[in-house]
């Protein structure tokens, strides 16, 4: 097991390293163009003359076609060097999403063209996904795993926060494709950022068709109990609550509160978020999946204040407390596949996760209006609360679940402790 350059010397930080300081950065700019990119989408589509319908068909074919590819990337990342899967993928990003841009400035777009290049994005970001999930244990030795990973996702959602309020500004200031110019500038430094990055190929067995790799994948997610379980928990929580909160949050609040009030909401779940990463990063349990998954009972908070609908300050704590779990759980998720996952198989373990989770989503945004239409809206989000917390409990009886302890690494003054993933 070779030590990266950098790495010579003992790490107190994970910005010690340049390959993850590199990445994080790179991500931070990335994750805050992609953030305005919605924003400036949905205003490019009714700009055009779409309708509502029409708005939702572009941004499914994002979703769909994220979805979708989203196993092949799973693949390239344990078959390519990480390192350049994700800066290729920016690249092409920023090509995309230039050329949207472009069309939109210049007058010559079109509904259709919006639609096939926010697909094309959708195909390129979904290739490096696990790629950039799997590189973090490949940057930093095993005792800076967990803050590595808690540092990560911090930023990501602080850049994301200052990416949607970014992209209202913009469009409103400029308009829409410049909004998505600005996007394609991200990526393109992104891109030229990690190309200084260089991480040594995953030791894949050669020759295998994708197909066949694929399914080594698939036997890895499948050999243990608690991933499996858990993906289907989170196929449960997107199925039913995201959907739900996509279609009835912003109704229900905005009729009892104002339009204003829902971008408070959100607001406030980005800082539950932003409370749960900074926890995270001092803190993480010998259990830690058993108790981040303790944690995820609290999603069940947000659809119950909206349902209930007392006052504008029971749904803001319930934003709060569902964003507060959610974060813990996600790093607790996250440090358990990088720890007891082999390195190999880590992208596409990542890849089968993302597949696993989204792919009823389409189904429950489809499904959510008719259903809560046919119910009435508050009835229907107490049945998404029930569902989503008895998921939640559901797996908390599940023995790989309660079991599974962290590996602790040795102290970070150890001779003996090796750079995870080297």
């Amino acid at each position: 097991m070779s030590r990266a350059p950098d790495e010579a010397v003992r790490l107190r930080t994970p910005w010690q390293s340049r390959p993850f300081r590199v990445l994080t950065i790179g991500m931070v700019i990335s994750t805050f163009g992609s953030s305005i990119t919605p924003v400036a989408i949905a205003f490019a589509v009714l700009s055009l003359g779409g309708t509502a319908t029409q708005l939702g068909l572009v941004v499914a074919a994002y979703a769909l076609a994220e979805v979708a590819t989203v196993l092949v990337g799973g693949v390239l990342g344990d078959r390519l060097p990480r390192a350049a899967v994700v800066q290729g993928a920016a690249m092409a990003s920023a090509v995309t999403q230039g050329v949207l841009g472009l069309s939109l400035v210049k007058g010559w777009s079109s509904i259709g063209l919006v639609a096939l290049l926010s697909a094309l994005t959708g195909i390129v970001g979904s290739l490096s996904i696990p790629s950039a999930s799997a590189m973090t244990q490949q940057m930093v030795p095993g005792y800076l795993l967990q803050r590595a990973i808690s540092i990560r996702r911090l930023l990501g959602n602080s850049a994301s926060v200052i990416g949607f309020g970014a992209g209202g500004m913009l469009v409103a200031a400029v308009g829409p494709g410049w909004a998505i110019l600005v996007d394609a500038a991200t990526f393109l430094v992104a891109s030229i950022l990690l190309a200084s990055v260089s991480l040594p190929s995953p030791a894949a067995e050669p020759g295998r068709s994708v197909l066949a790799d694929a399914l080594v994948g698939a036997r890895e997610v499948m050999r243990h109990t608690w991933l499996w379980v858990l993906i289907a928990v989170a196929l449960v929580y997107h199925l039913f609550y995201a959907s739900a909160q996509g279609v009835l949050g912003p109704i229900v609040v905005q009729m009892g509160y104002g339009e204003a009030a829902w971008g408070w909401a959100l607001a406030v779940l980005m800082i539950g978020f932003m409370a749960g990463g900074l926890v995270t990063l001092r803190w993480m349990p010998r259990h830690a999946l058993y108790i981040g998954t303790a944690f995820l009972t609290l999603t069940a908070c947000f659809p119950a204040a909206l349902a209930a609908n007392l006052n504008l300050g029971l749904v803001l704590t319930g934003a709060f407390l569902h964003g507060f779990g959610l974060e813990l759980f996600s790093v607790a998720w996250d440090l358990s596949i990088q720890e007891n996952v082999a390195p190999d198989k880590l992208a596409r373990v990542y890849g089968f996760d993302v597949l696993g989770s989204f792919i009823a989503r389409p189904v429950g945004l489809a499904l959510t209006g008719p259903l809560a239409e046919a119910v009435g809206y508050a009835d229907w989000l107490w049945v998404v609360t029930g569902v989503v917390l008895a998921a939640t409990l559901l797996a908390l009886t599940v023995p790989a679940v309660r079991t599974l302890e962290r590996q602790l690494p040795a102290r970070t003054n150890d001779p003996d402790v090796q750079p995870a993933g080297g």
